[in-house]
């Protein structure tokens, strides 16, 4: 049997301990950040927002990316009123993000139901959708312009029912850069006779080159990404890598990927690769934590804040 006579103990005082009683946060206040913790992911957090509104104070990007998901769970609404207060500079996404976003604004609805249109081969089979997104694109080829510039500036010269509820729509009209960087036979999108496969491919390639030039100048900004897993991790990646063999200095700048549960690729490439010890990652389902980044956002430190040309005010 061990003698336990002999074991050798310190005081509690003197201990150093890494959670403190002014880490702690009180459930009554009247700011939400006041209620986090400055705990683990709760600090962190508030460690976010901060970047968020010192960048923009200082003129520095924000950058959005996002995949599809944020749309089809009600946030239209929140990236729209965030690039009106002009806390997010530009916004990227995949291709499937322009189908919700057009289906919302022509008649305010959106998602099939995959299973049971599968069966018959009817899954992604809409009219309206496969003939406007493609003449869309192609208006787009035709003049050189961007995927989601093309989609944006359609929405609104055609004023569909919802075109306000539309956040290519609204980057459009606010002069926000909206890149889109489609996967070709991905999206439902491909499936239709109108398809041009050239005119998508100029379109989507020269938003990969605007979104390139958007990164060269985070320096001292912030990317975030809210459940891309694979597209938007890898393009921006690559974008990142192409500035900085052209020269351009983008080291210190603050990532953030928010999703449901741990994705690979945008751990690594959003996250750790890029940013290293200014990364930061988050779990849970959008629906909940972007609304409590938006409002978190909403705080005493960002009232009229002056953001470039428009001005904050809550």
């Amino acid at each position: 049997m061990l003698n336990l006579k002999n074991v050798k103990r310190c005081s509690l005082e003197k201990r150093k301990s890494k959670v403190r009683l002014s880490m702690f946060a009180n459930p009554v206040q009247k700011e939400f950040l006041e209620t986090v913790p400055n705990v683990l992911a709760g600090k962190n957090f508030k460690e976010l927002v901060k970047r968020i509104i010192a960048a923009r104070k200082n003129k520095k990007p924000v950058i959005f990316m996002f995949g599809a998901h944020i749309i089809k769970c009600g946030l239209s609404r929140f990236v729209i009123d965030m690039m009106k207060r002009n806390i997010i500079t530009a916004i990227a996404t995949n291709g499937a993000s322009i189908i919700h976003d057009f289906e919302l604004a022509y008649c305010g609805k959106t998602s099939e139901d995959v299973e049971k249109q599968l069966k018959d081969g009817k899954f992604g089979m809409v009219f309206e959708t496969g003939k406007f997104i493609n003449e869309a694109v192609k208006y787009g080829a035709e003049r050189n312009l961007g995927l989601g510039e093309a989609i944006g500036k359609m929405e609104n010269e055609k004023k569909l029912k919802f075109y306000k509820e539309s956040i290519f729509g609204n980057a459009y009209k606010l002069k926000i850069p909206a890149t889109v960087h489609v996967g070709i036979g991905t999206d439902i999108i491909y499936q239709h006779p109108e398809c041009d496969g050239a005119s998508w491919g100029k379109t989507s390639y020269n938003d990969f080159l605007k979104f390139s030039e958007i990164v060269s100048k985070l320096e001292g900004g912030v990317i975030l990404n809210f459940g891309s897993a694979v597209i938007l991790p890898e393009v921006f990646l690559k974008a990142l890598n192409l500035v900085r063999n052209l020269g351009y200095k983008v080291r210190n700048f603050t990532a953030a990927n928010f999703d449901m549960n741990y994705q690979y690729r945008a751990f690594e490439n959003v996250v750790s690769r890029p940013a290293g010890n200014n990364g930061f990652y988050f779990i849970g389902h959008h629906e909940i934590m972007f609304p409590l980044l938006h409002r978190s956002l909403l705080v005493k430190s960002f009232k009229n804040v002056t953001m470039g040309e428009r001005e904050i005010s809550y």
